[in-house]
């Protein structure tokens, strides 16, 4: 028996089913009937021609993924589901509400000094395949802890005050994220991550040191909370090793946020040393700052060609090396740290540079990568951004046409041309009398015959610019644009194409931002930027959420603009950047 995987559409739904192509059309109606309700004497089948009863489905020329739609009701004997009672908002739960598309998000109490830890918190949740990875995670008997663990840390009333009574998290860090992010998707309030900071502190107790007052906890680093709470996660969740794709990564964040560098090392003062070549793996990229540092590119050229001091096994003494690394592959979510903190000796703390660097909303990283991966990556950025203009031109077109023809409508020395303000019978008429001289221009066309090359072009005059509407350029550009994405889609190295969870386009676009306020490390405020996704189906408004602990406001992308420092405001510490993603084509649509 020979099948075809089909896709078929029905009121707006989309059925997977298997074709049977030794079969007929009654056994593929009786497969949709139990689908989709709709009785077989009532179905129209459309697939490229209209498939019928006796029809044998050896004579359709089935594609795999094809598309077919399926057109009818099923009658009033058919016993269907009742469909379903709309809910208004004021009898929603607190969790539904929550989980509704355009919900706002929940906030984090800063429970004292904890704004670095709820800023770098809001940036991770963005990343959908940790929420799906931490559903399934289960901690190892021996990092559970006791149950009382949290006593030393908070109050009876403090864990109260969050439904947990005098019971504690335990040690195990990815627990209490994992319950932390449970909570958070079924509010719209404000959570307080208690347990979450207790697990933290009791992993890594330098988060746990005593403010200089005495009273409560210092402020900390979202720069270290974020690097220790990756290393935890990398540790702590394991992939399945029943899937091959899984083999070549050591855990969860290797395979989404890890790269690595192919790097070489040679002697400034022994050149005769020879080079050295080494491979090393990367969760995130730094961004040097310097006197001179202006842009993010500039910052990580800075990191990516650095200088070295170590021993010389031919000058028998310490000797300055340069090391140049390359990036072999690029991570699908791409953290760059803004190296802003540095220590100083006089003061004995954390100072902060608070120099101007400018980043961008979207990247291309290729001038960094190995000479290998800038082959494969190359053709396929070239052609998105071929894609890109295609339909790009598409709304050009479109604000063209609405602009001439508002144009045409607001002149008065337009003659024959319908004015929208002109009475309906007036109007009728100039449409009739352009109808007209449209059809005898065509009939004069069809009947004269050009003698020379020359004669091809006719002169038109008199007749009116006809303009096309929006479904007719959208049709039009459609053939073109799928063929263009197509032909990316083809030029994708199949290395490449394998390792889903690398970027495969070499671009970037943001998506978070940690930001700092204030002079140190040390002190300040942390707060997080976080660009708002589209209900399934919308496009992006390009519209963030600015989490300020336990305040959530929606603001306009020019605020990620400000973002850049020059002074002691807010300015990026961290930008979580996202892999531009390859089109997907469906049958007779391209997304």
């Amino acid at each position: 028996m020979a099948t075809v995987p089909i896709k078929v559409k029905h009121q707006g739904k989309t059925y997977d089913v298997e074709v049977d192509t030794a079969s007929n059309g009654e056994e593929l109606m009786l497969q949709l009937y139990s689908l989709t309700n709709v009785e077989p004497e009532n179905q129209k089948i459309m697939a490229g021609k209209m498939i019928k009863s006796d029809t044998l489905l050896s004579a359709v020329k089935w594609k795999s993924g094809q598309t077919i739609t399926l057109i009818g009701q099923p009658s009033a004997n058919v016993v269907t589901e009742a469909p379903e009672k709309t809910k208004f908002i004021e009898d929603m739960s607190e969790a539904e509400m929550a989980r509704r598309a355009d919900a706002m998000p929940a906030g984090l109490t800063n429970t004292g000094n904890t704004c670095y830890a709820n800023a770098t918190l809001q940036t991770l949740r963005i990343i959908p395949e940790l929420q799906e990875q931490l559903k399934t995670y289960t901690p190892a008997a021996s990092s559970a802890g006791p149950s009382n663990a949290a006593s030393s840390l908070f109050s009876a009333e403090q864990l109260a005050s969050v439904g947990l009574g005098g019971l504690g998290a335990g040690n195990d860090l990815t627990t209490a994220l994992r319950d932390l992010y449970t909570m958070m998707k079924d509010t719209q309030g404000a959570v307080q991550p208690i347990m979450f900071l207790t697990a933290l502190r009791q992993k890594f107790p330098q988060f746990a040191e005593k403010a200089k007052h005495g009273h409560g906890f210092a402020q900390q680093d979202a720069e270290e909370v974020w690097s220790q709470l990756i290393e935890t996660l990398n540790q702590s969740l394991k992939l399945d090793e029943q899937d091959e794709s899984n083999k070549c990564f050591g855990g969860f964040v290797d395979k989404y946020l890890g790269g690595r560098f192919e790097s070489t090392t040679k002697c400034d003062e022994a050149p005769e040393e020879g080079e050295v070549h080494g491979s090393d793996n990367f969760k995130d990229l730094k961004c040097n700052i310097q006197s001179d540092t202006n842009h993010l590119r500039e910052g990580i050229a800075i990191g990516l060609n650095e200088k070295i001091e170590k021993r010389s096994e031919s000058l028998g003494r310490d000797a300055i090396y340069t090391k140049t690394s390359r990036i072999a592959r690029l991570p699908k979510y791409l953290p760059v740290h803004l190296m802003r903190f540095f220590w100083r000796k006089d003061s004995k703390q954390k100072a902060k540079i608070l120099r101007k660097v400018t980043f961008q909303h979207e990247i291309d990283l290729l001038e960094f990568c190995t000479d290998d991966l800038r082959k494969k990556l190359v053709p396929v950025r070239d052609k998105v951004r071929e894609v890109r203009k295609e339909i790009e031109d598409v709304e050009r077109q479109k604000k063209r046409q609405k602009r001439r023809r508002q144009e045409m409508e607001d002149d008065p020395n337009a003659e024959g041309k319908v004015k929208k303000d002109e009475p309906m019978q007036k109007r009728k008429e100039k449409e009739a009398a352009r109808e007209a001289e449209k059809e005898k221009a065509s009939a004069a066309s069809t009947s004269s015959v050009a003698a020379t090359d020359g004669a091809a072009d006719v002169a038109m005059g008199g007749t009116e610019e006809v303009f096309k509407t929006d479904a007719e350029i959208e049709q039009e550009r459609a053939v073109a644009i799928k063929a263009a994405k197509q032909d990316l889609l083809d030029s994708v190295d199949p290395a490449m194409k394998a390792d889903s969870s690398a970027n495969q386009t070499g671009l970037y676009e943001l998506r978070a931002v940690v930001t700092h306020q204030g002079s140190s490390a040390d002190s300040g405020h942390y707060t997080a930027y976080v660009k708002k996704t589209a209900p399934e189906g919308k496009e992006e408004d390009g519209s963030w959420w600015w989490f300020n602990d336990d305040k959530v406001q929606e603001v306009d992308a020019d605020k990620i603009e400000q973002l850049a420092g020059g002074g002691e405001t807010h300015s990026a510490l961290i930008l979580l950047y996202r892999a531009v993603e390859l089109p997907t084509i469906e049958e007779g649509k391209a997304t």
